[in-house]
């Protein structure tokens, strides 16, 4: 083989490495409206605000000084805890009015957050604080960081918990009836309003999770953050196949590696432009995802 041909594998392997990273992130939050539209068939918009949420918990917390672990659980459950908030009070009354009113409550929702943000927070970007030390290792011509692998190896054990959760626990079997036949749930004495809520607790708080990765990952956090990864994370959601949890993680890696490979073999300023060409092209020839099977649905 040439050395040119070497180079260039090397840079193909650096292009899969951070789209893999960014895929990671997309999976995360890609997980929450997979969860919640498998339980209440509700595609939550306002969910890449809980990343951004998340991001800025993160942030106050890691400023004033905690360690980067505690802040990043801390910052999960804070994101939980809102999209609790928000379920009760804005979504759990319009349940029964349809899926129209449910998707103009989630948009109106989303924007509420973006501008009180940029009200509460201030409309400029802010550094996110170093909460790790950067450490770069090198493999031939590949550079990998230290930033890099602790995103992958959260996100894999994030992800090995929601698996122990959804299918080795009562209260995942639970969530499990409740998606089949909400109804037939309720007759069995299960609390579906319950388990709503904690759906969306666990789905937010991945995706605050990675929005304090993001935050330790570009140095960055500002109030408008969720809005193009949470509609990316929708896009990675649907072409996984929408309401399956594995669905999520094979869309979000798909995604980024396909956004990195267009940045580095084409040209960069197509990058968000690729995810959306992705969700025309999989709901033109397979609206149902990867994983999905085509069914005929009533919306």
């Amino acid at each position: 083989m040439s050395e040119e041909f070497v180079f260039f594998l090397y840079d193909i392997a650096t292009y899969l490495l951070n789209g893999i990273t960014q895929g990671s992130i997309y999976a995360l939050i890609a997980l929450g409206y997979t969860m919640v539209y498998g339980i209440i068939k509700l595609i939550n918009f306002a969910h890449g605000e809980f990343y951004m949420i998340g991001a800025f918990i993160g942030f106050y917390l890691i400023t004033s000084g905690m360690p980067f672990v505690p802040a990043l659980l801390i910052a999960m459950i804070g994101s939980g805890l809102v999209a609790v908030l928000i379920e009760w009070i804005v979504y759990r009354p319009i349940r029964s009015a349809g899926r129209i009113s449910a998707l103009i409550t989630a948009l109106g929702t989303s924007l509420f957050f973006q501008y009180a943000g940029q009200r509460v927070l201030g409309a400029d970007p802010k550094a996110f604080p170093q909460a790790i030390k950067v450490k770069t290792y090198q493999i031939g011509e590949i550079y990998i960081t230290n930033t890099q692998i602790i995103i992958f190896v959260s996100t894999i054990l994030l992800m090995i918990f929601l698996w122990w959760l959804v299918n080795k626990t009562k209260i995942g079997k639970a969530m499990r009836a409740t998606s089949f036949d909400m109804k037939a749930a309720q007759l069995m004495g299960i609390n579906t309003n319950q388990i709503i809520s904690f759906t969306f607790f666990v789905g937010a708080a991945f995706a605050g999770a990675a929005g304090v990765l993001v935050g330790l990952y570009y140095n960055t956090v500002e109030p408008m953050m969720g809005m193009i990864p949470g509609l990316k994370a929708f896009v990675a959601a649907v072409l996984g196949g929408i309401g399956i949890i594995p669905g999520a993680v094979i869309g979000g890696l798909v995604l980024g590696i396909a956004e990195n490979l267009v940045v580095g073999l084409w040209v960069s300023t197509y990058r968000d432009a690729i995810a959306f060409a992705i969700l025309i092209l999989i709901l033109l020839f397979k609206p149902a995802g990867i994983l999905g099977e085509n069914k005929k649905e009533k919306v």
